[in-house]
């Protein structure tokens, strides 16, 4: 959906500078399917957007309207609510007008080219000092916040829109791997707050001598 952003505002039918990276990719569509968006497969109403077609680009030139690479990938995902305002505002000010109506359009109200859109990105980046930052990592960052809230692996398969569980596990193995580091960093506030010499409580008795057998 639309990234919030400051930058780039010549270019704002892209709206391709994010402030926060996260924010754009928590609904975690690929690039050509966000340009196959029309208005009807945005619900606000119940907060979802389905994901029905993709438009790829081929080595030619031609542009190509296809379903997307799997079954698995015809979905419908729900829209985090502090994006919502965003989206509106996108549909409002950029999209077409039209229930069949294209919801992400060039600067010319033509359907975005990967060649254009790329210089574009390249240049809201670094207007909004990012560097080395590709537009495919916002669907990574959304995948990595949607397993760090506990997702499963069915769920986080059905909103990312694969058929296999490998894809899924990464995120899940990435969102543990970073827990683990928050254990190791809240052992080391444990372990600064027990100072040197401080006076042991004494060695606790418990209850199991006491329990008959």
């Amino acid at each position: 959906m639309q990234p919030d952003c400051d930058a780039g505002r010549r270019h704002r039918r892209f709206e391709v500078a994010p402030r926060d990276p996260g924010t754009c990719g928590q609904v975690a569509p690929y690039a050509y399917e966000l340009i196959g968006l029309h208005r009807r497969d945005i619900d606000l109403d119940h907060d979802t957007v389905r994901v029905r077609r993709a438009v790829a680009e081929l080595f030619n030139g031609q542009r190509e309207i296809k379903a997307p690479k799997s079954a698995a990938g015809k979905r419908t995902v729900s829209i985090p609510a502090a994006i919502i305002p965003d989206i509106r505002d996108h549909l409002k000010r950029y999209a077409e007008h039209g229930a069949d109506s294209r919801v992400f359009l060039g600067a010319k109200g033509a359907t975005p080219r990967r060649n254009h859109f790329n210089r574009l990105w390249r240049k809201a980046c670094s207007d909004a000092g990012l560097k080395g930052l590709h537009f495919h990592d916002l669907r990574h960052t959304g995948n990595t916040l949607a397993a760090s809230t506990g997702a499963s692996t069915r769920e986080l398969m059905a909103r990312m829109g694969h058929s296999t569980s490998r894809a899924a596990l990464i995120y899940q193995h990435a969102s543990a791997a970073r827990d683990r580091l928050i254990a190791d960093a809240l052992s080391d506030l444990v372990d600064k707050s027990r100072k040197p010499g401080r006076k042991q409580d004494p060695e606790p008795e418990g209850h199991a001598g006491d329990t008959a057998d």
